[in-house]
């Protein structure tokens, strides 16, 4: 299980990971509930269905990614990361300023901004 804060953000970073891996009906059934904000009555209505189907769509979904996080760890890894990164980050940008305050080298203000550079990447 992801220990994220609480439930909506858990399943909408679930659905930035693994939302490709759900059926078309499962997205767009779980993108309205969840960020669009509307209610299971409404996703009914609008689709012709139950209140009670559209429910049982979104709980497979959820699920289904569930699943999938629990079995690759993907998301876990990645939020584990970011502390490291943006510490990463805060060195390279202290390291410009010293370097533009007392050293002045071309190359370590290059190492600098290749090293931001890389971490932008990898947060992307």
């Amino acid at each position: 299980m992801i220990p994220l804060k609480n439930q909506t953000y858990r399943m909408t970073m679930l659905f930035d990971f693994y939302g490709e891996l759900l059926t078309e009906r499962q997205r767009e059934f779980f993108d309205l509930y969840y960020n669009e904000d509307l209610s299971l009555s409404e996703i009914a209505e609008n689709n012709g269905i139950t209140r009670q189907g559209v429910r049982d769509v979104i709980v497979r979904a959820e699920n289904t990614m569930q699943e999938v996080e629990d079995k690759t760890g993907i998301i876990r890894r990645f939020q584990a990361q970011r502390p490291l990164l943006d510490a990463i980050e805060s060195a390279a940008n202290e390291i410009r300023a010293v370097n533009a305050l007392q050293y002045f080298d071309p190359k370590i203000g290059e190492l600098a901004d290749k090293i931001l550079e890389n971490c932008g990447a990898l947060q992307e």
